[in-house]
């Protein structure tokens, strides 16, 4: 009698691929941690295809980091540094680690809850903001607010949101106009362009 076929269970890949620049093949760690849902290698492509002419010397702002992917691809095609926003102390310690690996002195990490430290730390201009919290927690609409109320972005600045396909966008705040959004199997992802009359660059 043959032996059943166990059925293949796939298990999330233990590390993630840089897909572009100085650190191109180079691979970031995933740690066993509840509701980490990293960023996949495609959606990665397409988002960074739309932000190359934005790239070079950015300012960076990677909430819910996770595994860093998005701030460490950013850095690996040319921004000049990116603040890393996680509050879970073991997912911080492999970005910690892997900033170590890669010889990335231009990060900061803060362990910290991200709503947090929008409302409480002091706002400095971002370029470019990667948004991506869990998807069972509806904070878009608070985010987006507080990083318009509190001057956290530049003159001209690009947020990316990742939510669930069904989720449409958040209310946006004024001046915030959706440039480019695409679907990826059960994920939505947006990019967000910001014209920003506060500020003088």
């Amino acid at each position: 009698m043959s032996k059943k076929k166990r059925p293949n269970r796939r298990s999330p890949p233990a590390r993630l691929r840089i897909v572009a620049g100085k650190w191109r093949g180079c691979f970031l760690p995933i740690v066993d941690e509840p509701g980490l849902r990293p960023t996949s290698e495609r959606i990665r492509e397409t988002l960074f295809n739309w932000l190359t002419a934005h790239l070079e010397r950015a300012n960076c702002l990677d909430l819910f980091a996770g595994t860093g992917a998005l701030g460490f691809e950013a850095l690996s095609r040319g921004a000049a540094k990116v603040c890393f926003i996680e509050e879970a102390p073991k997912v911080a310690q492999a970005i910690r680690e892997a900033a170590t690996v890669l010889q990335a002195s231009d990060v900061n990490l803060q362990v910290v809850d991200a709503i947090a430290w929008l409302q409480t730390a002091k706002p400095q201009p971002f370029d470019i903001v990667f948004l991506d919290p869990p998807f069972a927690d509806d904070y878009y609409a608070e985010l987006c607010r507080l990083l318009s109320e509190r001057q956290w972005l530049a003159k001209i600045a690009y947020i990316y949101i990742e939510r669930d396909s069904k989720e449409a966008l958040p209310v946006l705040p004024d001046g915030w106009n959706c440039i480019k959004e695409k679907k990826a199997g059960n994920v939505r992802y947006s990019l967000i362009r910001v014209m920003n009359k506060g500020r003088s660059r």
